[in-house]
């Protein structure tokens, strides 16, 4: 029995070919589309995929209405437009899928960060495990920008990696999102260093729970994006990474930075101060 698929889309022409290819295996596929300007809803009918369509206010709750369709089949695979599903991976979900008896409600996969050319192993702190499988009554979505799953069961991990292709659109199109994302990001920082720190997660076991708590940590911390770098490139040996894992490191420093900036204007406003 294979598994629905569902892709999120706006504008992604350039990626949806591929990420459809590697998933056509699924006999029910639905792209649910932003409302793109670009081919990518014809893209998505052509290769025989459902199209479905709603205006987008923020990712949670884009998300949230695209979990609420019919699907064929009791599990999704959600990979995003700019991800491909190597053969391992998806002979690993149909296996997993076609097993009735499966206690979890939803799979988290590692991903490889592919840019100029070759996986970012070391700069893109691998391993990072996301969800992308999983039965859709079962989950539900924290945060605006950024999303943490929220899993309503037990969790499992497939042994298989997703490829992630995040610049395949050009460095504009990459700057422009995070340019989105900072926006969000910096009304996030302002409201978790309002609340305590989770100290008691960083010792924990789970790798999610403390990654978490680490990002928790570090909107506390001054020379944010200064410390990513540092972070990124000497202690998790990104410089193994070569000229890109260089150049990798520093856009998302540089990431980090317009978050810290976005928060101090926030900040000024609501104090009534010059920006």
């Amino acid at each position: 029995m294979p598994a629905s698929v569902l892709i999120l889309t706006f504008n992604e022409e350039a990626n949806l070919p591929r990420c459809l290819e590697s998933v056509g295996w699924s006999d029910d596929i639905t792209v649910f589309d932003s409302f793109s300007a670009d081919r990518t809803v014809e893209i998505a009918r052509r290769a025989g995929a459902r199209v479905v369509q709603r205006r987008f206010d923020n990712e949670r709750d884009q998300r949230a209405a695209s979990l609420q369709l019919p699907f064929r089949h009791p599990w999704v695979y959600n990979p995003d437009a700019d991800e491909v599903t190597p053969p391992d991976l998806a002979r690993e979900i149909l296996e997993t899928v076609s097993d009735p008896g499966r206690p979890e409600a939803a799979f988290r996969v590692r991903f490889k960060s592919m840019f100029m050319g070759r996986w970012i192993r070391h700069a893109s702190l691998y391993p990072t495990w996301i969800v992308r499988l999983f039965r859709p009554g079962s989950v539900h979505f924290d945060r605006s920008v950024n999303l943490r799953y929220a899993i309503d069961g037990e969790e499992g991990r497939l042994k298989s990696h997703l490829l992630h292709y995040s610049f395949n659109k050009g460095l504009d199109a990459w700057l422009d999102k995070h340019n989105r994302y900072s926006s969000a990001e910096a009304g996030e920082l302002l409201a978790s260093t309002q609340q305590g720190l989770p100290w008691g997660d960083l010792l924990r076991t789970n790798a999610v729970a403390r990654r978490r708590a680490l990002k928790e940590l570090s909107f506390h911390m001054p020379a944010r994006a200064t410390l990513r770098f540092l972070y990124m490139y000497f202690l998790r040996r990104g410089f193994l990474d070569g000229a890109p894992g260089y150049h990798y490191c520093r856009l998302l420093s540089s990431y980090e930075h317009m978050i810290s900036l976005k928060a101090g204007e926030i900040r000024r406003r609501r104090a009534g101060l010059p920006l």
